[in-house]
């Protein structure tokens, strides 16, 4: 039996019926890869996998990034729900990044080699709230005039952590979970070409600042500009979880953000993040200043974060 593929109303997206990804055969992996490469973002709903079925689905994609330099295995948790069973507060390690991850960004593009793709399936998951929403931006640079098209096209930017979180209000904390990464900022470029599909889509999102030979200021409200334009529907889907849901998205083509909720509420996502190709995903980095923010505290290995 064929899969089924229904499209968002939105530019982007699509849920997945009539197949059991635990039982994958290669004929099915190739519908679902082309849907992924047609509509960047695809939802399984009513999966329930194990971690090993979840971890034999994600390397089909390519090699796992490593969430944590302990990680052992091909997913990791991303929850508010700390060890002895209560949630995450504002004082606790990672709460800082659970929050920051309500803006838009790509992952992993703070670190030299960004990510290609990414998974999360939901265990349990809060009352209202806390939905993941993902952006086209494929679509958005295709709403571009030609004019401010020809304008981005050879910039680049650099990405970092530290200012993201130090944006969003908060001091990152290199030793906390994603402290591996520091290398300093890789600098990609504001257009990014998919290696697979060959389209053209803006590639910035909260990591991103100091766009080269830019004032910091001018930077600043380019890329502010950008985001704030390309995040508008129809280039939006927001998905809203039910336990057993699988979502997984193109890094090298959508922006996506977690939606607040009440944090007393435990919101439990299993991750699998796949690894980009070193040949089109690996960036050359820069000393950045940004870290000088960083404070050491007492190492915190609890995965609190969110997506």
């Amino acid at each position: 039996m064929p899969i089924t593929v229904t499209p968002t109303d939105a530019t982007l997206g699509a849920v997945v019926t009539d197949v059991d990804l635990a039982q994958l055969d290669d004929a099915t992996w190739e519908e679902i890869h082309a849907a992924f490469l047609t509509y960047g973002v695809l939802i399984f709903p009513g999966q329930n996998l194990t971690e090993e079925a979840q971890g034999a689905f994600a390397l089909r994609f390519g090699n796992i990034e490593k969430l944590n330099p302990k990680q052992d295995k091909p997913t990791v948790q991303f929850s508010n729900q700390k060890p002895d069973g209560t949630t995450a507060q504002p004082s606790d390690p990672g709460y800082p990044l659970m929050r920051g991850n309500e803006g838009w960004h790509t992952d992993s593009t703070y670190m030299p080699l960004a990510a290609k793709a990414a998974m999360l399936m939901a265990l349990v998951v809060p009352p209202e709230g806390g939905e993941t929403e993902f952006a086209d931006m494929r679509a958005a640079y295709d709403a571009l005039s030609p004019q401010m098209q020809e304008k981005l096209e050879g910039l680049s930017a650099h990405h970092s952590l530290y200012h993201s979180q130090s944006k969003a209000g908060y001091v990152h904390e290199t030793d906390h979970l994603y402290g591996f990464h520091d290398k300093g900022a890789p600098r990609r470029p504001v257009i990014k070409t998919h290696p697979e599909t060959g389209r053209k889509s803006i590639y910035t999102g909260r990591h991103a600042y100091g766009i080269v030979g830019m004032a910091p200021e001018e930077s600043e409200a380019l890329l502010d500009a950008l985001m704030e334009d390309a995040c508008q529907p129809p280039r939006t889907y927001r998905h809203s979880w039910q336990v057993g849901d699988l979502v997984v998205w193109d890094n090298r083509c959508l922006m996506h953000r977690a939606r607040p909720y009440d944090t007393g509420h435990p919101r439990v996502l299993r991750a699998s993040r796949i690894a980009g190709e070193p040949e089109t995903e690996l960036a050359p980095t820069f000393p950045d200043p940004r870290a000088e923010a960083y404070r050491p505290t007492t190492s915190n290995e609890s995965a609190l974060a969110t997506a």
